[in-house]
């Protein structure tokens, strides 16, 4: 008779209740750890900057606030493996307007950031940007969409679909999560 293999269980705390953020959290896990069994909770978590960071260092700072809320709101009887964190912003570069997201994923006493790639954005949806509106909603107004950022986001409608909001956070995760499949390289100093 086989033997059926137990497989390990990784929780991951996301803070947020976006599905798209869910699915992306899941997603990334599921490639990384192909032999487990990936189980995601979103939870509201407040990223003590504004609803549309319009910064670079404000969007980093947005995702590192909501993965330790997520730390501190556990007890050790909650206590995920990962908490996960996705903050989308925007800002003005040398090249023009773009908007892009940073991940913060805290696992143990580690605390890995990584930044997704960026979405040239047009000027009038920047200029509205500017103005005090969200992403989503300026979109959804100039494609005629509901909820937009719970769906493909901005990306999935400039790109005509070739790319999603859900996608760009899958691959920055993946990426973002290196020193932590690594942490012995990564501890090295020189």
């Amino acid at each position: 008779m086989k033997q059926s293999v137990q497989r390990k269980i990784i929780n991951i705390k996301v803070g947020s209740k976006n599905p798209v953020k869910i699915n992306a959290a899941t997603t990334a896990m599921a490639q990384l750890f192909p032999d487990s069994i990936i189980e995601v909770k979103g939870m509201d978590a407040p990223s003590g900057v504004a609803a549309q960071p319009m910064t670079d260092s404000e969007t980093r700072q947005g995702a590192i606030n909501r993965v330790h809320y997520c730390q501190q709101q556990d007890t050790q009887a909650t206590k995920a493996d990962y908490y996960f964190a996705m903050e989308g912003g925007v800002d003005n570069f040398d090249f023009g307007p773009a908007t892009f997201a940073y991940i913060a994923i805290g696992h143990k006493d580690q605390l890995a950031i990584g930044r997704s790639a960026i979405l040239p954005l047009p000027m009038q949806v920047y200029r509205a940007l500017e103005a005090g509106e969200e992403l989503g909603h300026v979109m959804d107004r100039l494609f005629n969409t509901i909820n937009i950022k719970q769906k493909g986001g901005a990306i999935g409608l400039l790109t005509h679909g070739h790319a999603t909001r859900e996608s760009n956070y899958t691959q920055a995760i993946i990426l973002a999560m290196a020193p932590l499949l690594n942490p012995d390289i990564y501890a090295q100093t020189c």
